[in-house]
């Protein structure tokens, strides 16, 4: 799946289905985005395709900027963002993740 590639409302879906059974891998704190956290998240997304982001501490608006930032970043989709929590997948290079067409 290439950066350009939007999910479709099936895989995103089944994506959403897919996350609700994850706990939250990256956790965003007072510190914001770091480039530590950066880091980490970029090596978690990699071997995990998708990942369930706890953000706390921001208010709405902050929120929705730290999102736009990771997947500007990562090169990663938005899957779904409800309060607190959002999900994102990439597909990595040697996965075995198969979407719904």
């Amino acid at each position: 799946m290439s950066k350009t590639q939007k999910l479709t409302q099936k895989q995103k879906k089944f994506l959403t289905g897919v996350a609700h059974g994850l706990n939250p891998m990256i956790m965003i704190g007072a510190n914001g985005v770091t480039e530590s956290l950066m880091a980490e998240l970029e090596s978690t997304l990699e071997h995990h395709e998708i990942l369930k982001i706890k953000m706390a501490g921001a208010d709405r608006e902050d929120r929705k900027t730290i999102v736009d930032y990771i997947l500007e970043q990562t090169g990663a989709q938005l899957v779904q963002s409800i309060g607190k929590i959002c999900v994102i997948y990439r597909k990595s290079q040697d996965s075995d993740f198969d979407l719904p067409k």
